[in-house]
């Protein structure tokens, strides 16, 4: 049974609330979280490098010299690789890197991610958060009232009132990340220093990863 405190958008602690076990307190699996972590960086890798190979350099039409008599090797182009200004052997070329891993493994890194959190005590919930109006100010005061460090990401339900205010007020502040319950990922949850969930998004993670 894990217990945590549930703050107000003021910093007070206003109730508790009992995680469940089965996806916020188990042994983070090193390995899912690796694989997991290598498949999303891969899928954002631009991929358009590109190389010329032999066909493609420019020049190079004519023999350089005659096949025999000169003591030297022979050679067809002076736009092989060898050359200065050859063609590369087996350079890279535009290419998709991104791939998928097993769902199950993909579920157990998300668990992982999130048991890690609330193990290094970098996890913390909140009610609500609803503003009545897009102000940075009002949700710099809220992050400064619940002690949020620097790089920290918020993780809201799907349907809460008010989001778009909450959104809005967030996006200009340095260091802090907003997102749905749906749209985390292991990345930004091990890459963030804490983790702060409202309590209709845990009960959203808790529905879809049980």
């Amino acid at each position: 049974m894990a217990l945590i405190d549930v703050l107000n958008q003021k910093g007070e602690v206003i109730r508790q609330y009992d995680l469940n076990d089965e996806i916020f307190a188990i042994e983070p699996h090193t390995e899912a979280l690796y694989e997991a972590v290598k498949m999303q960086q891969a899928g954002k890798r631009q991929g358009t490098h590109s190389t010329k190979g032999r066909s493609e350099v420019s020049g190079g039409g004519r023999k350089p010299y005659r096949q025999k008599g000169t003591g030297r090797a022979r050679q067809g182009s002076i736009r092989a690789p060898q050359f200065r200004g050859g063609g590369i052997v087996f350079g890279p070329k535009p290419r998709d890197y991104s791939y998928r891993i097993n769902k199950k493994v993909r579920r157990l890194a998300l668990k992982s991610a999130l048991s890690s959190k609330v193990l290094d005590k970098e996890f913390g919930m909140i009610d609500q958060l609803v503003l009545d109006a897009p102000k940075t100010k009002d949700f710099a005061a809220i992050v400064e009232a619940v002690k949020a460090p620097t790089k920290t990401l918020f993780v809201v339900g799907m349907d809460e009132e008010g989001l778009d205010n909450v959104y809005l007020s967030a996006r200009n502040i340095p260091d802090v990340m907003m997102m749905n319950s749906k749209a985390i990922n292991v990345y930004d949850l091990l890459n963030a220093n804490a983790v702060y969930m409202t309590e209709q998004a845990v009960k959203e993670v808790e529905e879809a990863l049980a």
